[in-house]
Parts: C-alpha cells; sequence; structure tokens
C-alpha cells in the first residue's frame, strides 16, 4: 500500500506551498471522481491537499453585473442558487442534469472542470492509454469507441470531456479564475481544457501547483434565453453521449447573439463557431437553424463506432436552437 499525506491548508499559500507543483500531488475537494480513480489505481497520488476550509464556497453577484463563482460551491447549491436560476438557467439546467444528488452536495465546481475523462480504456490499467502512460498508445482509437469524440481529437487520444458544467460555462463565456506560485491569471473557459494533440496526458492549461479559486460568468445580454440538453443511454447516472448549450438573443426577428457549445464530443466542450457565425445577425428560420448546425456538423469526423454521434448532436442541436429562435423557455 503506498502512503499518502495529508494537508488540510488554511490558504492559498498554504495549499500551493504544500501542493509544489509535485506530479504526484493533488488538491481534495469534494474528491467525487479523485477517490474513484484512486481506487481504480488510476491516480496514485503521494500527497493530498485539502481545500475545502479554504473561503471559495461562495457564489456572489459583482457590481458590474456579472456573478462569481468560488472554486468549492457545491453543485447543489449552485443549482439552486436564485440569481443563477434566473440569469443563468443553461447553468442551472446543465448541473442538475449531471450525477444524482448525494453526490451533487459533495462535488464542486472547481472539481467538475476537472474530471478526468470516463474512457474505459483510461480507467482499466491493463489496456493502453496515453492520457494515464503516455507514449502506451490509445486503446480506443481501433477499439470499442463507440462514447468517444468526433470533434478535435488525434491519433494519441480520442477521449471526451465529461463535464455538463462545462459545457454550458462554455457558451455563458466564463472566466476561470486560478491561483499559484506565479500569482492569479484568468482564463476563458473555452481555453481551460486542452485539446489532445500529441500531450493528451495533459487534460488542462493548470501550471504546476495552480488550483481554481472561481469561476466568473459575466453579464448575460439582456432578453437572452438559454437552454442545456443532453443525451445518455438511461435517464440517470449515465454520462452523456451528446449534450448542447446555447444562449440565445433575437430582437426584431435577427439573432443579435448566440452562443453554443457542445458536450460529449470532444477533449474539452466543443463551442460550434461554425454555427454561431452562420447564425448571427440572419433571421432564425428553421431553414437557417439547420444549414447553420449544418456547418458545425459537416467538420466532424467519427470514428468507427460513434458515427451515430454527428446525428444525434445534430437534432439535439436542431431542437434547442429552433425553440429559442422564437424566444420560448423552455425546462
Amino acid at each position: 500500500m503506498k502512503p499518502i499525506s495529508y494537508v488540510c491548508a488554511r490558504s492559498v499559500a498554504e495549499a500551493a506551498a504544500a501542493h509544489g507543483g509535485r506530479p504526484e500531488a493533488r488538491y481534495l475537494g469534494g474528491g467525487t471522481n479523485l477517490i474513484d480513480l484512486m481506487k481504480l489505481g488510476v491516480e496514485r497520488p503521494d500527497i493530498l491537499v485539502d481545500i475545502t476550509r479554504l473561503p471559495f464556497d461562495r457564489i456572489e453577484e459583482q457590481p458590474d453585473g456579472s456573478v462569481r463563482v468560488g472554486a468549492t460551491a457545491r453543485n447543489s447549491d449552485l443549482a439552486t442558487h436564485p440569481v443563477v436560476l434566473e440569469r443563468y438557467p443553461v447553468l442551472a439546467q446543465a448541473v442538475l442534469s449531471g450525477a444524482s444528488g448525494p453526490l451533487r452536495n459533495m462535488a464542486t465546481t472547481a472539481g467538475n472542470l476537472l474530471q478526468r475523462t470516463r474512457c474505459g480504456y483510461f480507467q482499466d490499467l491493463s489496456r493502453p492509454c496515453n492520457k494515464r502512460v503516455p507514449g502506451s498508445g490509445c486503446g480506443a482509437l481501433d477499439g470499442v469507441n463507440r462514447d468517444h469524440a468526433v470533434f478535435g481529437h488525434s491519433p494519441h487520444c480520442v477521449a471526451t470531456h465529461p463535464s455538463d458544467l462545462a459545457v454550458a460555462l462554455a457558451a455563458l463565456d466564463a472566466l476561470v479564475e486560478l491561483a499559484g506560485p506565479a500569482g492569479v491569471r484568468t482564463v476563458p473557459v473555452t481555453e481551460f481544457h486542452r485539446l489532445p494533440r500529441e500531450r493528451p496526458e495533459q487534460d488542462t492549461v493548470l501550471r504546476p501547483g495552480e488550483l481554481i479559486t472561481g469561476v466568473l460568468l459575466p453579464p448575460v445580454p439582456k432578453e437572452a434565453v438559454s437552454r442545456y440538453r443532453k443525451a445518455r443511454d438511461r435517464a440517470s447516472d449515465t454520462y452523456m453521449l451528446a449534450s448542447v448549450a446555447a444562449v440565445v438573443q433575437v430582437e426584431r426577428g435577427v439573432v443579435q447573439h448566440v452562443a453554443v457549445a457542445f458536450g460529449g464530443l470532444a477533449h474539452r466542450p466543443w463551442r460550434a463557431r461554425q454555427t454561431e457565425a452562420a447564425l448571427l445577425g440572419a433571421k432564425p428560420t428553421p431553414e437557417i437553424v439547420e444549414q447553420a448546425v449544418e456547418a458545425e456538423m459537416a467538420t466532424a469526423v467519427p470514428l468507427r463506432h460513434n458515427a451515430y454521434k454527428v446525428e444525434l448532436a445534430r437534432g439535439l442541436a436542431r431542437e434547442v436552437l429552433g425553440s429559442m429562435a422564437v424566444g420560448r423557455r423552455r425546462p
């Protein structure tokens, strides 16, 4: 049995110092993903730095109309916060669509963003996986890849990111606040997760020793509507096959603002830039919506077993954008 040190940090400086940027150190929040991976033997840290005592559990309105969500705010608190429900319904819908009530009571905002892939090859120590053991190969590439990526994958990794929350944050143009040995910085959530390329073991742009301190939600455009929808094999306790988060503002029959992000299709939340470009400034007729969605789907590169995901995502996006284009809020 591998011995593990444990530190309960009382400040960001203490947490960063205890972590020290060491490859085998891990920050511990809710632990809903990390502990599972430790049980599987995928994660084998030599020190756990508990950050749950840090003052990052609040959800606060800012003077400019934005909302700051602390890194250790629980998913259940985020999904039921009155301001989130009123201004960012897509975020509440995304969080409530993930996991179960008991897990949402434990899981944190930062931990949700930092979830690792649910790829079976990653979680099985007997299978090759470049994300787990760089250079060992990608078992899913020519294996069973029904649940894997259709956008942004590489010959080194075809895994997808499992977070529902991250998809909604991508559509909201949220910012991730980071702190570490070199100071503080912010990163757009759309750039926080990396595409695999040649280094699939690097999930994010976090630097050694850095931790997430919060997420900043920008003010949403006036009169914008937002919605999240996902498809999965069964209605509870399963991860997405595909999902879509959208924020749309239509004035005088023309799209004035649009942001669309897909989940379950790539190594990170996938912003549908082609779809957005086709809709912005246009009248969102059913024909225009269909053409806009197809512009993004045409760039997909499905694998042997997951071509169905393209049609699944196409249908989700058409339905969500079509309903929002006429200003109907839907649960």
